[in-house]
């Protein structure tokens, strides 16, 4: 009963060291330079790496998006028209230097665009960016505020957004050591 009890504490409040072995960490110091580089959160860019891949460099969707931060490769090539970098190959792309430099400038493009709000970047690097500018533009025309939980039509973007934010928390709390600001 004891050890139950001490696992539920555990388990719900999440020590660093617990978190490390259930939230993996690899690429910190790339993650951490391109997060500078485009000056946004180093906790982020490592939750939506461990929500797109879990930190798996080979893996491929089935729509075709590559990589540890899930870059769609046509999305790389309209990057690289922006930044003057040459366009990586699906297999270059695979590299986790070069993906996460196009997921990072990416993501800060979409917190950009979206004024900074790091939920609508999530939702749009997850749902696509138009179908963001409609939600969007939905509850302006309804008088209201953005309200993720009511305007986000897919379950599968909502839960993103949830995730993302809550496994950016982890990884601030367990890896502030290496990714720390």
């Amino acid at each position: 009963m004891l050890l139950a009890a001490a696992f539920l504490v555990i388990q719900f409040t999440m020590p660093g060291w617990y978190a490390r072995w259930w939230y993996p960490l690899n690429h910190a110091s790339v993650i951490r330079q391109n997060a500078e580089r485009n000056h946004i959160d180093p906790y982020l860019v490592a939750a939506v790496i461990y929500q797109e891949s879990r930190f798996r460099e080979s893996t491929t969707s089935a729509k075709g998006a590559v990589g540890l931060m899930q870059v769609m490769p046509a999305t790389a090539g309209w990057i690289a028209g922006k930044t003057g970098e040459q366009a990586p190959s699906a297999t270059g792309l695979k590299q986790a230097d070069v993906n996460i430099r196009f997921g990072c400038w990416y993501l800060a493009y979409l917190i950009n665009r979206y004024g900074g709000s790091e939920v609508l970047a999530l939702a749009a690097y997850n749902g696509g960016a138009d179908n963001v500018d409609k939600w969007v533009a939905a509850a302006r025309a309804s008088g209201r505020q953005f309200d993720s939980v009511v305007d986000i039509p897919y379950e599968e973007t909502q839960d993103y957004v949830n995730n993302v934010q809550k496994v950016k928390a982890i990884y601030r709390r367990a890896y502030a050591d290496q990714l720390g600001t």
